[in-house]
């Protein structure tokens, strides 16, 4: 069912419009600010075994994931 409240048009939003290449720039910005931290990577440790499965086909073929 649709929502009769919510519209997805661009014309009705009324919010704050920011471009991509303004928020790339922010985003930059802050991590730069904050010394250019880096997110750990997840351990990996509760994958399901097709996602391994994906993971290691990945593998074979010479990507990185």
């Amino acid at each position: 069912m649709t929502s009769k409240t919510f519209s997805t048009e661009a014309a009705e939003w009324t919010g704050p419009r920011v471009s991509h290449a303004d928020m790339a720039a922010r985003l930059a910005a802050r991590r730069k600010a904050l010394g250019g931290p880096e997110a750990p990577r997840n351990t990996g440790e509760r994958r399901t075994g097709s996602k391994r499965a994906l993971l290691q086909a990945i593998r074979d073929v010479g990507g990185e994931w």
